[in-house]
């Protein structure tokens, strides 16, 4: 698996699995009926932050991630990431190799620390991969979530010192 920038021209390969998981309801605070357009805007993010792909040998996009500051200002030095696998790729530890890239970037680009704000607490997966990456919970937001099954849950910020 290659990690690298995404651009414009990987769009098409990422919209499906975004639009999929977006509409789906239970796991990012997005719009449910968030357009293509407006969504590569949310998604495909210019410097200083990073769009990047997962991609298999035959170039097929497997996952993406973004990578920001968290806050500006005195809160700067605080970055975020978000991730989407495509469902047909998860359990191939796509989703962990892009956290380990967006903590590398963040490091480098000297960030102290990485923080996640709305880690829906259904989301046991994540929430798994990103405690066995170092990331605590460090609050929760009592039914800050509204879960199309699950109903009112909560959402996690969770923390990692870099």
């Amino acid at each position: 698996m290659l990690i690298r920038e995404a651009t414009a021209e990987d769009w098409p390969a990422i919209w499906p699995f975004f639009h999929e998981i977006v509409a789906s309801g239970e796991t990012f605070t997005f719009p449910l009926d968030l357009g293509r357009e407006e969504a590569q805007g949310w998604w495909i993010l210019t410097k200083p932050s990073r769009s990047v792909v997962a991609v298999d040998e035959a170039g097929t996009v497997l996952g993406t991630a973004k990578m920001n500051r968290n806050h500006m200002g005195n809160g700067s030095h605080i970055a975020s990431a978000s991730y989407m696998v495509a469902p047909e790729h998860s359990g191939r530890g796509v989703g962990r190799a892009l956290c380990a890239y967006t903590l590398d970037w963040a490091r480098t680009a000297g960030y102290r620390a990485m923080q996640f704000n709305a880690v829906v607490e259904t989301n046991t997966h994540a929430v798994k991969l990103y405690r066995s990456l170092g990331f605590e919970i460090v609050g929760t937001l009592p039914e800050g979530f509204n879960h199309p099954t699950e109903g009112y849950v909560g959402l996690h910020i969770m923390h990692k010192r870099l």
